[in-house]
């Protein structure tokens, strides 16, 4: 009956660990403390801005513009998101 290879010990493990690539964010430096809560902060007030825009039926927040409230709301929404992947 043929034999099963054999395993190779824990410093093949550690040898490997070792080479492999630490990726693209290692070089990248921790975020501030304020910036995740800065972000959903920003999200929070995009989406209160295009609910205000629908509840109010485009009079508020800004009467003169139209529709494009709803452009600067998911703006605002975008950024607090475009923030969130720069997250670390």
């Amino acid at each position: 009956m043929p034999e099963s290879r054999k395993r190779q010990g824990a410093a093949h493990h550690n040898q490997q660990d070792t080479e492999l690539n630490p990726g693209w964010s290692a070089h990248m430096k921790p975020s501030p403390t304020w910036w995740a809560p800065t972000s959903v902060v920003l999200m929070l007030i995009g989406l209160l801005y295009v609910i205000v825009f629908y509840l109010l039926n485009g009079a508020y927040p800004v009467p003169g513009i139209g529709n494009w409230n709803l452009a600067i709301g998911f703006g605002v929404v975008a950024v607090g998101f475009l923030m969130l992947l720069r997250w670390k």
